[in-house]
């Protein structure tokens, strides 16, 4: 027998209706979906869910009926999505996982502002460490330059990207 699915879990990627990426949904909320008539189902996943009576195709694209707008592809500057760029690595020391924490390159008492070029990943002894400094004052050097993100933040926690995603998301692989 197969492993179970997690149904909860975001693995379906989601298109709008001009087939514009917008995101990931769980297995359960695109079956409702397609289900509902709300969205086609692009590209199946190969796995199904089992009912008494039905087999169930998992879809792993689907295609929203209705067009949903975005402002050009920003992305929103957050403590998340701050991490997933940083691959939730220390930018200064390189340490991976655990307990991170949101740096000010140029620290906010001196008109660092919030923005995707001034914020990088920091575990706690480097931030401590680099206090209320620049890194130059502190001796401490980033991994590299902080940028605005321009591939969905979302690709960042997968381990693989599914082919058939593929021909979606060349615009923002290219």
């Amino acid at each position: 027998m197969g492993k179970a699915l997690d149904l909860d879990a975001p693995r379906v990627l989601v298109l709008n209706a001009a087939y514009e990426v917008l995101g990931l949904a769980s297995i359960k909320r695109s079956v409702l979906l397609v289900l509902s008539g709300g969205a086609e189902m692009l590209s199946e996943s190969g796995r199904y869910l089992h009912t008494p009576s039905t087999r169930i195709p998992v879809p792993s694209v689907i295609r929203l009926k209705r067009l949903v707008r975005r402002g050009p592809s920003r992305i929103p500057l957050n403590r998340r999505n701050i991490l997933r760029r940083d691959r939730y690595t220390c930018q200064y020391c390189g340490r991976q996982g655990g307990e991170l924490t949101v740096d000010h390159v140029l620290p906010r008492s001196r008109g660092g502002r919030s923005t995707w070029e001034n914020l990088v990943a920091a575990c706690r002894p480097c931030n401590l460490k680099k206090g209320d400094r620049t890194p130059e004052e502190a001796g401490m050097r980033l991994l590299r330059p902080p940028r605005a993100p321009k591939a969905p933040l979302f690709l960042s926690d997968l381990k693989e990207v599914p082919e058939d995603w593929q021909p979606y998301l060349q615009a923002w692989l290219s």
